[in-house]
């Protein structure tokens, strides 16, 4: 098996809502979309993120737990500080949670979070190290 991700799927409890925050709020671009169902964002030239119905979701992998703060993160990384304030003030204008003001870190980032709509943590981070730079678009 090759060493890569193609689809990261989150389970969302209203897929619209999703929807309204993700495109209508963030103004990412959809690549599918089925009413009540699934939501597709393609997030890197060979990577999907997958908002999947909570309903649709437990059909095909079971029962899905909720509660609490999902074990996992996601990362957006930015060319600089500022950035980081403005998209997490873009996530808030959203809808998202902005639970405390980005700051800088002991490893020489500079990183803040936003919590979207079914409490999936997105971390926005300037990462000034070569392994940081070279995830930027």
């Amino acid at each position: 098996m090759d060493q890569r991700i193609s689809f990261i799927t989150l389970v969302v409890a209203d897929v619209a809502a999703a929807r309204r925050f993700y495109v209508d709020g963030l103004g990412w671009r959809e690549e599918l979309y089925v009413e009540g169902d699934v939501l597709m964002l393609r997030v890197a030239d060979r990577v999907v993120l997958s908002l999947w119905s909570r309903e649709h979701a437990e059909v095909e992998i079971g029962p899905v737990t909720t509660g609490g703060t999902p074990p996992v993160t996601l990362a957006h990384n930015v060319p600089a500080p500022a950035d980081v304030d403005a998209v997490l003030e873009e996530a808030r204008a959203a809808g998202a949670k902005v639970p405390a003001a980005a700051r800088q870190r002991d490893w020489g980032g500079y990183t803040g979070y936003f919590v979207d709509p079914d409490g999936f943590r997105w971390e926005v981070a300037y990462n000034p190290s070569p392994l940081g730079e070279s995830v930027l678009p």
